[in-house]
């Protein structure tokens, strides 16, 4: 009995502590919504959309369980260029989301601005790689074609096209076109100038 007026008492206390939060602090740490597009909101730090995509400024970034370097590091990424997606903020640090749905916090300073995207596989049982055109239409001759997972910086989208410079290796740098909904980074029908 002592056992569970304490429990409900424990339950009581932590509730009052959570409504006793500004709204902006309990907003930013709650589960953004899914699915949301870039008018979803603004973030509460930056006054930025959310969610956005952002990219990894660097080949080593931990994501953590929660918005402190006391919470445990869920995941460490090692490829900067990565694209990212924002979704929530909370003064320093920032909510992300992975090409693959992880979702965990950053540093703020441990992201960039620079857009990238990440080509992504094929749908249906075709795999073939994916064409880097020379211009913004399907019969323009192909610049380079590009396996999923390959990550190249965003330079223009109109909503259908994306102009996209990728570093090949031994290579010179490529510059092409490629269809905008073959991307992740990139929301769709978005424009980037």
């Amino acid at each position: 009995m002592r056992l569970a007026r304490l429990f409900f008492a424990g339950a009581a206390l932590l509730a009052s502590a959570a409504l006793t939060l500004p709204l902006a602090t309990r907003s930013a740490l709650a589960a953004p919504a899914a699915g949301g597009g870039p008018e979803s909101g603004v973030g509460p730090v930056t006054k930025l959309p959310l969610p956005r995509y952002a990219s990894l400024k660097t080949d080593r970034v931990n994501l953590r369980e929660g918005p402190s370097k006391d919470h445990r590091t869920l995941w460490v990424f090692q490829r900067a260029g990565m694209p990212v997606e924002i979704v929530a903020e909370f003064e320093t640090w920032r909510r992300i989301r992975d090409s693959e749905g992880t979702e965990g916090w950053v540093l703020h300073s441990l992201l960039s601005g620079r857009r990238t995207a990440i080509v992504t596989a094929s749908k249906g049982a075709d795999k073939a790689a994916i064409p880097l055109r020379a211009r913004a239409d399907d019969g323009a001759e192909d610049e380079a074609r590009l396996e999923a997972g390959v990550i190249g910086s965003v330079k223009s989208c109109t909503g259908s096209w994306c102009r996209l410079v990728v570093a090949l290796p031994s290579k010179r740098d490529v510059d092409g076109y490629i269809h905008q909904d073959r991307l992740w980074g990139v929301y769709p029908n978005e424009k980037v100038d």
